[in-house]
C-alpha cells in the first residue's frame, strides 16, 4: 500500500479485527487512582477483566486525549517513510481529540508539503467506530486508493446507526450525562438509559428501558427499524464486561443480517460508561426517536 489507514483506539476493534483488515491504531491513555496506562488493541497494559474488576471495585478512571506531539509521532513515522496517511477516530461530538488533531495535520502538512496526509472527523462512537473502520479497512484491504477511501468513509459516517443500553448509571453522571437525581432514582427503579449518538457524534439519551428483560427486544426492534440492507451488512454487537447478554443479543439477531461481529468495550469507553453497558451499532439511520 503507498499510504497507510489509522484510527485510535476508542474504535474498540479486537486485535484480531484490526489484524483482519490493516489498520494502523493509536493507542491512548488511561488513569487509575495514581497509576496511568496506554490502551492497545491487545489490551497489553491491563487485560479488559482487570479493567471492569477494578470498576465494580469502585474505581472511577480518567481518560486522556491524544496530544499534539502524540498525533505527530504517529502520523510522522509514516510520511518519513514516504507513505500517505489517511486518520479517522473519535469525534468531536465525544472529545476535543479531534481538534488536536488538525493542529498537528496543519504543521505536518507543512513539512512534507509532498505528501498526503487526511483526518476525518468519523461523526461515530466506540463500536460504531470501530464499524465505520472495519468496513471502511475492507476496502483498504481490496486496494481503493486514498482518495477512494476518503470519499467511503465521508459517504459512510453518518450512516451508521448506534443504540446503547446502559447499565452503571453512576458513571453518566459523573460525566455530567445525566444528573443525580436521575441516576439516584434510576437505580433504584431499574431504569436504564437508552442511548443513541447524533450526527456528529455526540450521545444523546433517547429513552428508558425498565428492567434487563427488555433491553434485547429494544435492540433487536430498533436495529429492524433502522437499519438498511441488513442481509448484506456486518452488524457489530459492543459490551463493556457483558459477554453473556452480548451472545443473546447475537442469537437474537442471527438471521437478519448477513453476519455479526462481538467487540468489547475498552477503557477509553468503558471509563464513561461503566461496567455492562451493551450495543449494537449497523449500517442505517440515526434515528433519535425511542
Amino acid at each position: 500500500m503507498k499510504y497507510v489507514f489509522m484510527t485510535d483506539v476508542s474504535c474498540d476493534l479486537t486485535q484480531k479485527q484490526v489484524d483482519e483488515v490493516g489498520v494502523a491504531v493509536i493507542p491512548m491513555e488511561f488513569q487509575i487512582g495514581d497509576k496511568c496506562y496506554m490502551h492497545y488493541p491487545d489490551c497489553r497494559m491491563m487485560k479488559l477483566d482487570e479493567f471492569y474488576a477494578l470498576i465494580d471495585e469502585g474505581a472511577y478512571p480518567k481518560t486522556t486525549q491524544i496530544n499534539i506531539d502524540g498525533f505527530k509521532r504517529y502520523f510522522e513515522q509514516y510520511l518519513k517513510a514516504g507513505k500517505d496517511v489517511l486518520y479517522t477516530g473519535i469525534p468531536t461530538g465525544l472529545s476535543g481529540t479531534f481538534n488536536t488533531c488538525m493542529i498537528a495535520v496543519e504543521e505536518l502538512r507543512e513539512k512534507y508539503p509532498n505528501r498526503k496526509l487526511i483526518a476525518i472527523d468519523s461523526c461515530c462512537d466506540s463500536a460504531g467506530l470501530g464499524l465505520l473502520v472495519y468496513m471502511a479497512g475492507k476496502k483498504y484491504q481490496e486496494g481503493a486508493t486514498i482518495e477512494e477511501l476518503e470519499d467511503y468513509i465521508e459517504s459512510t459516517k453518518k450512516n451508521i446507526a448506534h443504540w446503547f443500553v446502559v447499565e452503571d448509571l453512576e458513571h453518566l453522571k459523573r460525566g455530567g450525562r445525566i444528573s443525580s437525581v436521575a441516576a439516584t432514582f434510576g437505580k433504584a427503579l431499574q431504569i436504564k438509559p437508552f442511548i443513541s449518538c447524533d450526527e456528529t457524534g455526540k450521545l444523546a439519551n433517547v429513552g428508558k428501558i425498565r428492567g434487563k428483560s427488555h433491553v434485547i427486544d429494544t435492540l433487536v426492534k430498533h436495529l429492524k427499524r433502522d437499519g438498511e440492507n441488513l442481509k448484506k451488512s456486518t452488524v457489530f454487537i459492543g459490551h463493556a464486561n457483558s459477554p453473556e447478554v452480548a451472545k443473546e443479543l447475537k442469537k437474537a439477531i442471527k438471521g437478519i443480517c448477513k453476519e455479526v461481529q462481538l467487540c468489547e468495550i475498552g477503557p477509553i469507553i468503558g471509563s464513561h460508561v461503566g461496567s455492562g453497558m451493551i450495543a449494537v451499532v449497523f449500517p442505517g439511520k440515526r434515528n433519535l426517536q425511542a
